[in-house]
């Protein structure tokens, strides 16, 4: 199985920029062992289940959490069994795609 999650989490109550905040749930889930991408608008992490998709949600919840009166979040998730790796192939499709289409 291969669960893609895509989320975004910071505090409310940091002032206007977040990236303190933000660095340290990233460095957190640098260190789960999990494949993720950062992007500008959130992280992409790929686990084998659901499970471990949310538990790493909920634990860079509780990271934020303790020093932080109100945490925003967003969250979107693909979970399709059987492939893994999507992550980058999913990217790759389109962009072979796109390549037909513009040649």
């Amino acid at each position: 199985m291969s669960v893609l999650i895509n989320f975004a989490m910071f505090p409310t109550d940091a002032g206007i920029s977040k990236s303190q905040q933000v660095s340290k749930v990233i460095e957190f889930i640098k260190n789960s062992g999990f494949e993720y991408r950062l992007n500008p608008m959130g992280t992409t992490i790929e686990t084998d289940t659901m499970q471990e998709a949310l538990d790493l949600v909920n634990q860079s919840y509780l990271l934020l959490e303790k020093d932080h009166d109100r945490v925003y979040s967003t969250i979107t998730i693909d979970a399709r069994k059987g492939d893994k790796g999507r992550m980058k192939s999913k990217i790759e499709s389109i962009e072979q795609k796109i390549g037909k289409v513009n040649s």
